[in-house]
């Protein structure tokens, strides 16, 4: 046990593991052969040089406890950058979200642009969506926004289901429920049941985006699940149409021809969209895109997701074979930001 020494005089004792959890304060010494105290702190005392004063140190202070710990978990946060939500959230036992692609380091530097690089840090936060409809099924994909199951994906591909499953890229399978949707965006939030641990996607910032970027799409085109296909973004805030009704814009099995119509340049294709439609901003990219890919990522270089896949053009002889129904390197992506700033309203439950 070691003891130190107040200015006040008085004494504090210092437990053998370097804490203070107990203290024991005397007015006056227990040993009267012990020496006074010195009118200074020994640990504020500096070396001067010969001939000045010693200027005054401050006051020492201990910090303990939950502020130690806080203060702790404070410096490694700001040390990794983007961990930060991630550290803070597992201290706190919340779920975590997506984090902005600004502070979140995906793909090292040094991998930059590397399909293989991105897919592999990519893969694990886009799923394969499996719904059962009332006249057939609707396949697409989603991507992951928490850790604990919540899905990012197109209407179109939720619209009036009866069920959804939803496979990962590690192969498990879940039972999924509609948390809310925005036909006006074509986006929905989805939840799956009892999942945990999840690989959450960075979100990045499709403001910053241009055009001759290089992108990776990820998705499950004709349930091939995990397909990696890249390209760059061709074009922005292209005005693309798509269908909002139920019995429209799905990509359905059981001989059909697995196209979904949407408008773009005042064209139809992949047949009739429908009597109820929205439009939206959308970007365009050159990356493989095919029936399936709906509701999956556009993502950057560094490996933050740039958009939702949304839409493909096939020409009207392609969408009338299913056997030669195939991108023709036209696809389009809901801009993340629309995502982002449509999220609280999707949690929230609305069915618009």
């Amino acid at each position: 046990m070691t003891e130190s020494i107040r200015r006040s005089g008085e004494y504090e004792y210092e437990g053998p593991q370097g804490g203070y959890a107990q203290q024991h304060v005397y007015s006056a010494p227990v040993n009267p052969e012990w020496p006074p105290p010195p009118p200074y702190d020994p640990a504020a005392a500096t070396v001067t040089a010969p001939g000045t004063e010693p200027a005054a140190g401050p006051a020492r202070q201990r910090t303990r406890g939950p502020i130690a710990l806080l203060a702790a978990v404070a410096i490694v946060a700001a040390a990794v950058g983007g961990g930060t939500a991630y550290a803070f959230q597992e201290l706190t036992g919340k779920d975590t979200v997506a984090s902005p692609g600004t502070t979140t380091t995906v793909v090292p530097s040094s991998k930059r642009g590397d399909v293989a690089a991105i897919a592999s840090a990519v893969s694990p936060s886009v799923v394969e969506i499996q719904a059962t409809l009332s006249n057939g099924s609707s396949t697409g994909s989603g991507v992951i926004t928490t850790s604990g199951g919540e899905i990012v994906t197109n209407n179109h591909v939720v619209s009036g289901a009866s069920s959804i499953k939803v496979r990962t890229s590690d192969g498990k399978s879940y039972t999924a429920d509609v948390v809310g949707t925005d036909s006006s965006k074509d986006l929905a939030l989805i939840k799956l049941q009892g999942a945990s641990g999840l690989t959450a996607a960075a979100l990045g910032d499709s403001s910053d985006v241009q055009v001759g970027d290089a992108v990776v799409a990820i998705g499950s085109p004709e349930g091939l699940t995990g397909t990696v296909t890249s390209g760059i973004v061709s074009s922005l805030d292209r005005d693309v149409t798509v269908s909002t009704d139920e019995s429209q814009g799905q990509s359905r099995g059981q001989g059909d021809d697995g196209q979904w119509p949407f408008q773009f340049g005042g064209r139809q294709f992949n047949g009739d969209t429908g009597s109820s439609t929205t439009t939206y901003k959308a970007i365009q990219t050159d990356a493989s895109l095919n029936p399936g890919n709906s509701g999956g990522a556009l993502i950057d270089a560094s490996g933050h997701v740039i958009g939702i896949n949304s839409a493909m053009y096939s020409s009207s002889s392609q969408a009338s074979s299913s056997s030669d129904a195939g991108s023709v390197g036209l696809g389009f992506a809901i801009p993340v930001d629309t995502v982002k700033s449509d999220l609280a309203k999707l949690r929230a439950g609305s069915t618009s």
